[in-house]
């Protein structure tokens, strides 16, 4: 796990801290990366209503994308933490690049839980979902 102060850009909103965690693309692991997005979710005074969304919505988008990791890769989860909020980029390497289905219930639960959501696909087919939950944010399901 590392952790650095992260310079703003102009028009972006704050990024106060960045830190990211790499692990194997195993279910197995995932308990640590709930700790983790429950601890910097705490940092931010998030509620634990709160804290507990982000930490099942974390679970619901590795649980997405470790289907189709390429076996022996790792699972690389970005944690952006701002004034307002954190922003979660969870990626891992595919075999095809195929962006998780938008039209399922494990999709709705995802935005339901995050606030908002987006996937893409970057270099070498590795896939990503993006989390942006922010503080006090009031959800419409």
């Amino acid at each position: 796990m590392t952790e650095e102060t992260a310079a703003p850009s102009a028009g972006a909103t704050e990024v106060r801290d960045a830190v990211t965690v790499r692990m194997p693309a195993d279910s197995a692991y995932l308990s640590v990366l709930r700790t983790a997005t429950a601890g910097l979710a705490a940092r931010l005074d998030f509620t634990l209503d709160e804290i507990e969304d982000l930490r099942i919505g974390v679970d619901e988008a590795c649980a997405m994308l470790l289907t189709q990791a390429l076996p022996g890769t790792d699972l690389t989860t970005d944690f952006e933490l701002t004034g307002d909020g954190m922003r979660i980029s969870v990626s891992v390497l595919t075999a095809d690049g195929r962006l998780p289905a938008r039209d399922t219930f494990a999709w709705t639960v995802l935005s339901a839980l995050a606030g908002e959501v987006d996937a893409g696909v970057g270099p070498d087919d590795r896939v990503s979902i993006v989390l942006h939950k922010r503080r006090g944010m009031v959800e419409s399901a």
